[in-house]
This record gives structure tokens, C-alpha cells and sequence, in this order.
């Protein structure tokens, strides 16, 4: 029996004005509807909207967002005293401002950090005018740059490191700036971020997600690649779930040894089933 009757995919951007297209937020359904607000705050009234509508219905959503759901190992500890993802994420909740324009105070958030560490892990500072304390290039590692859960298959993709915030593909400035509109979603009453929080029974689950596990996608009759993931990676979900096969990818790897800092993709460890599930 399905565990979810709407399943969202979410592919974010940190983009610091408003931008529709390629490499800007994409919200794609396992119905088949794609839309694309040119800002996060539109993003977020959009999934606000969507989960209004669905609580009406009495309808149990997933949500999986294109981004780092955790740190590796230690940051939350240092940061905030806890070695808990959650706790990051308020920390980062109270620092990070985004106004309507889509501009916003990341970089400095994550140069603060820096600084609340002694050393530099965030890096990729990609404007013209320096950031201070946010290095354009890798700094030496005082932390590990990677997730247990970003360990790449043999042959396949490997997610960039949450410290990166600029580059081809990098994911961390969309971190920085989805975390704390996904944790507005938290606080709503029956909503649970996976694996950190008890989900089975929540009508809103929160999970992080991976599109590029599906492999390479013909995005010929799609807008862009990113429509074509999010709609794509939707429709693979509803056919596992439909199959009582989404369950399982929803079990902690044993692998991770520190899952409640580093967290977990959705589909970790099953990327043989999830392109196999492929429309």
C-alpha cells in the first residue's frame, strides 16, 4: 500500500535575483505538473499552497529537495554544542535573511562560521569583492569534506562537498539558503525531516534528495535538465511507493555512522532500483 499520495521534488538555487530557466528552482510533481517561481520566497508560498491543499484533502506528502540536508561529522557539534543536523539548521534559521528580490546574506553567514570555527571549512566565494574570512579556493581540511551518504558509485556522480559554495555543481549555497525555508516547514504542525526526526506517521515528510542518480536524462522535450530531473525523479518515486518498494530506501544505511549530523539521501545504497523504476 503507498505510504505518500503526492510526491514533490524541489531543485533549489541560491541565485541572488530573480531567475527562471536553467540552474534556478524547479518544483515538479509526480502528477507531471512542473513549475518554476523565480524567487525562493515564491518557491516557498507555492509549497505552502501545495501542502494547504493537501491537508484539506487529508493527503500524506513527500518532499525531497536537491540539497544537503546535513554537514559532515563535527560541524553541528562545534557550531552549536549538539551533534544534530536540526540544530544547525535553527542556527542557521536565526542567521540567514532572503528578501523578495532573492538577495541574500549566505556568504556572510557561512564567513561567520568560519569564524566561530577558527578555520575556514565554507569556501567559494564567487563575487568580485571579497568576502572576509570566506576563501575563493579549498582551504587545508579541518573537517571532512564529504558525507558518508555523498560516496559516489562506482562510475556514477558524486555530490560536491556542503562546504563548497561556488563552481560547477556546487551544492552548498543552495544549503545555506534552503535549510532555513525547509525549516519553516518543520515547525508546521505533523511535519518530519527524514532520517532525523520519527516519519512513518507525519502527513509532511522532508527528505533530501539526489537527481543525478537517475543517470543521464533525455531533457529534449523539457525546458531544461532540471525540469526534466525533478518531474523524472517524482515519477520514479510514485512508482516505487506504488510497489511498496520506497519503504526500504527510507531505512537508515548502516554506513553512516553519524546520522543524526550527516544525514541521508533518499535512494543511497538503491540507485540500482531507482533507475530501474525509471518511466
Amino acid at each position: 500500500m503507498p505510504r505518500f499520495d503526492r510526491i514533490l521534488i524541489l531543485d533549489w538555487s541560491a541565485a541572488g535575483r530573480p531567475v527562471r530557466g536553467a540552474n534556478s528552482i524547479w518544483l515538479g510533481c509526480d502528477a507531471g505538473s512542473l513549475s518554476n517561481p523565480d524567487t525562493r520566497q515564491r518557491a516557498w508560498k507555492q509549497l505552502r499552497c501545495a501542502l494547504s491543499r493537501a491537508r484539506r484533502a487529508g493527503q500524506r506528502v513527500l518532499i525531497g529537495a536537491d540539497f544537503a540536508f546535513g554537514h559532515p561529522a563535527g560541524l553541528a557539534a562545534r557550531l552549536t554544542g549538539r551533534p544534530c543536523a536540526l540544530a544547525l539548521w535553527d542556527h542557521l534559521s536565526a542567521l540567514h535573511r532572503d528578501d523578495d528580490r532573492n538577495a541574500s546574506n549566505y556568504r556572510d553567514v557561512a564567513a561567520g562560521m568560519n569564524r566561530a570555527l577558527g578555520a575556514p571549512v565554507f569556501w567559494g566565494d564567487g563575487r568580485r569583492v571579497a568576502t572576509p574570512d570566506l576563501p575563493r579556493l579549498r582551504p587545508l581540511p579541518v573537517l571532512p569534506p564529504h558525507r558518508v551518504t555523498e560516496t559516489p558509485v562506482p562510475g556514477g556522480p558524486r555530490p560536491k562537498s556542503p562546504f563548497q559554495l561556488a563552481g560547477a555543481g556546487a551544492v552548498g549555497a543552495q544549503s545555506l539558503t534552503g535549510i532555513p525555508w525547509l525549516n519553516r516547514l518543520r515547525s508546521r504542525p505533523g511535519a518530519a525531516v527524514w532520517p532525523f526526526q520519527p516519519w512513518q506517521d507525519a502527513p509532511v515528510v522532508l527528505a533530501e534528495v539526489y537527481p543525478s542518480m537517475l543517470g543521464r536524462l533525455d531533457a529534449a522535450d523539457w525546458p531544461c535538465l532540471d525540469a526534466a530531473q525533478v518531474v523524472t525523479l517524482a515519477r520514479t518515486l510514485r512508482r516505487l511507493d506504488d510497489a511498496d518498494a520506497l519503504v526500504p530506501m527510507l531505512a537508515p544505511d548502516p554506513r553512516i555512522t553519524d546520522l543524526a549530523s550527516e544525514g541521508q539521501i533518499l535512494g543511497f545504497g538503491h540507485e540500482a532500483s531507482l533507475r530501474a523504476a525509471m518511466p
